[in-house]
Parts: C-alpha cells; structure tokens; sequence
C-alpha cells in the first residue's frame, strides 16, 4: 500500500448528493487497555447504528439506502477479517463503489466515524507522516542488519558482515549466529581483545567501506527516514561516514533483538 498516492486519491473526492463518503478509523489494539474485552465491537455496532438512526429520522430515502449499503459492506469486511486485526481497521466507502479502501493497520488510531461530503482524512495523513518508508540500521561492531520498514511493518531485513581479514563487507545468508561478531576470531579472552583492539583501531576506516553502500540503499529504495542503531561509538560512527544523514541515532545495542521490538524502540 503507497499510502501517499491514496492519500492524493482520496482528496480528489467530492460529493454532494445523497451517495455520501463513509469514513472509519476502527481502535482494535489488544494491547489498549481500553480495548481488553473487545470493546471495539461495541463502538462498531454503536457507531454504524448512530447514522443510520440519524437518516431515519431525517427520513431521507435514498441517503438511508446508500448508508445501508455501505454498512452492510463494512460489516462484510470487519466480520472476514476478524481473526487477523492488529492495532485497527480503516474504512472510507461509497455505496457506487467508488471508493473502496478497507486497510488493517498496526498503528494506534482512535476510533471515529464520518458520513460527509468528503473523506476524513486527518488520521490517515497523520500516520503517513508518522511512519513514513524507513530504513533502520543496527550495527554492533562488524555486523549490520538493516531494517526496511512502512506504517509500522516490516517490508524486508538483510545483513551483512565485515570478513576482517579482506577488510570486505558481505551480505550475509541464513541465520545469525548469536556472538559472531568475535567468532572469526575465537572465543579465548586474549582474541577477543585483540578483537576489540583490532576494531577500535581500524572502526572508522571500516564503516567507510559500507557507508556507500548503505547510502545508495537509502537511494534506491527511497527512504524517507533513516535510524542508526547501536552502542554509542559505532552508531555515531557509521552515521558519520554516511553522506544521507541520519533523522535519528540511538545508542542502543539491538543488533540481536527482535524486529518488532525494534519497531516499538524507533515509533514508541
């Protein structure tokens, strides 16, 4: 989903008869401790039934059909994909079909509903700004791990290793193994700290090499953002080697972290 072009879609809509545009940002997080029994199928009923009680009264015929039609299309949609909600549903319709965009989000929305003239679009721009395509690089001494993520999900990882006796960086294949950064040079205390002496020395000279390539990553898949994550000397370092600037550096080591956890370390 390129939520920038649906954006500019959406802004093109207009309406000014009776086949309105339905608009819903639906609060399904589990972990909102609002939202602990389900409560989010009590705003649906109740917020699909207020306009619908409203076009009665106002007994306007063909506006109420159009609604219903809109409704029952909604209903359709949040009952197939219940099993598979994350943090919320967001809705805008027509009952001719001109519009249909039905989305299942991991961003925390608040739940609101609309039938108007236009599409509220409010939220919607808000989490496009807030979660815009990102590049997020963690890098603990001579690995980096480069996260690829919009609104919130994951698009793709990959990661690469610095081979210390070529002084060339390697996008890596299948699993990680957890310490390799020192595997290379086994697991006595006197190669580590030739290791650590080893890195310190050369750091800079190393972060140069990848730099480039993490630049025209940054290039070619279009971030909007980019984070650098890692202990304090290696984060600054990389950052500084890297002509795209970093939005953010965050000195944590999170190399071996779960991508999600990341995530919620980057977006809160």
């Amino acid at each position: 989903m390129d939520l920038t072009k649906e954006i500019k879609k959406l802004e093109s809509i207009q309406r000014d008869d009776a086949n309105k545009v339905f608009t819903m940002y639906l609060n399904t997080d589990p972990s909102d401790p609002e939202q602990q029994g389900g409560e989010w199928k009590i705003h649906l009923k109740n917020g699909l039934r207020n306009f619908e009680k409203y076009l009665q009264e106002d007994d306007n015929k063909e506006e109420l059909k159009n609604y219903q039609t809109v409704k029952e299309k909604v209903q359709r949609f949040v009952e197939g994909n219940e099993q598979n909600y994350g943090k919320g549903v967001i809705v805008f319709a027509t009952a001719d079909e001109e519009i249909w965009f039905a989305e299942r989000v991991q961003m925390p929305i608040k739940t609101e509903f609309f039938w108007q003239e236009t599409p509220e679009l409010g939220q919607l721009k808000h989490l496009s700004e807030s979660y815009p395509k990102s590049g997020i690089i963690l890098v603990q001494q001579n690995e980096i791990k480069v996260i690829e993520a919009y609104l919130n999900e994951i698009e793709e990882t990959y990661s690469y290793e610095l081979d210390i006796n070529t002084d060339d960086w390697r996008e890596k294949t299948g699993p990680r193994k957890i310490g390799s950064a020192n595997s290379t040079l086994g697991g006595t205390n006197n190669q580590t700290d030739d290791f650590k002496a080893r890195f310190e020395a050369n750091k800079q000279r190393w972060y140069k090499k990848i730099a480039p390539k993490l630049d025209k990553q940054a290039k070619d898949r279009s971030w909007e953002k980019i984070y650098v994550v890692g202990e304090p000397g290696q984060s600054n370092e990389l950052s500084e080697q890297m002509n795209k600037p970093a939005d953010d550096v965050i000195q944590k080591n999170m190399l071996d972290h779960e991508e999600s956890k990341v995530l919620e370390e980057i977006y809160g």
